[in-house]
């Protein structure tokens, strides 16, 4: 396998080769690796859940997207205990993300992040657990307490990272302004930060700030919900280089150094997801899948109006 390591000052991050796991991974800002592929699990429940974890196992995924909001950190869990000696996997092996519900934003911030670790039942520790949302469950976006527990949170966070409950600590949902506002006044540098990323949605000035601060950019709904696997111009490419739109839009952002997140119920897309390691597009194809960049959001929640 390869390692990203992130470096502020290049904008690209580099490879190195290891033979520890499978498919390529980052190496933190904590010096943790995280897989540059993971599995999103957002509705994914029982069966379903079971089905889809055995499938990206066996492609060679490591890493697991989950969150309270979520309802099903539970299901992970359980179907990683049940599947890991099928693969002849540890516990060592996997990569744990989840993530702080809004409604525990703030004053209920430890026990939100005790009772993710419980629903997990995966050990005494999750690899990276991020703020889910900058706002807070029942507060207006123009509330200022929304910043007051967002600062709250992440000094909870820091401390439960300092005692190995948490290996990694980060944030998801940020906008530049959250996120340069978190990086000024924390004592641990957040790891990732994770947001909806494709080439509808560039996300150029968080880019730049994760680049220069050594944060890792890790994407959601890189397929758009979907929509843009029906784009021309992906399929086109797609076409042309004999493969599925979802695996040219996966690359595009691998490319680039990014992290991904691809999420299905099906077995069969979950393996074609993972099969993102074998091909390049080239760099007229990356540019004019970049060129598509519209501000585009699929998931409609915009965090830039949380004050």
């Amino acid at each position: 396998m390869s390692i990203f390591f992130l470096q502020p000052s290049t904008p690209q991050p580099f490879y190195l080769a290891l033979m520890s796991s499978p498919l390529p991974s980052f190496r933190l800002n904590t010096g943790a690796q995280m897989p540059l592929l993971g599995l999103g699990t957002y509705r994914l429940q029982g069966e379903q859940m079971h089905l889809s974890v055995d499938a990206a196992l066996g492609e060679g995924y490591r890493a697991f997207d989950t969150a309270a909001v979520y309802g099903n950190e539970a299901d992970l869990g359980h179907a990683l205990l049940d599947l890991m000696p099928k693969h002849n996997l540890t516990r060592a092996d996997i990569f744990l993300i989840s993530k702080l519900s809004p409604a525990d934003m703030g004053s209920k911030a430890r026990e939100g992040c005790v009772r993710s670790l419980e629903r997990l039942g995966l050990g005494g520790y999750i690899d990276l657990y991020l703020i889910h949302w900058p706002g807070t469950e029942g507060l207006e976006p123009e509330d200022e307490r929304n910043a007051q527990h967002r600062a709250h949170s992440w000094t909870v966070m820091e401390e439960l990272y300092a005692n190995g409950m948490l290996r990694a600590i980060g944030v998801s949902n940020y906008s530049p302004r959250h996120l340069i506002e978190l990086l000024e006044t924390c004592r641990v540098r957040p790891a990732v930060l994770q947001v909806e990323f494709h080439p509808r949605l560039t996300q150029k000035k968080l880019r730049v700030i994760c680049r220069d601060s050594g944060v890792c950019f890790q994407a959601y709904s890189s397929l758009g919900k979907g929509v843009l696997l029906l784009e021309p111009e992906v399929v086109a490419m797609a076409e042309g280089h004999g493969r599925t739109p979802s695996q040219v839009l996966l690359r595009w952002a691998i490319q680039q150094g990014v992290a991904v997140l691809p999420r299905s119920a099906r077995p069969k897309r979950v393996r074609e997801n993972g099969q993102v390691f074998d091909f390049d597009l080239d760099e007229g194809g990356m540019e004019r899948l970049s060129d598509m960049d519209s501000g585009t959001r699929f998931c409609k929640r915009d965090p830039t109006s949380v004050v």
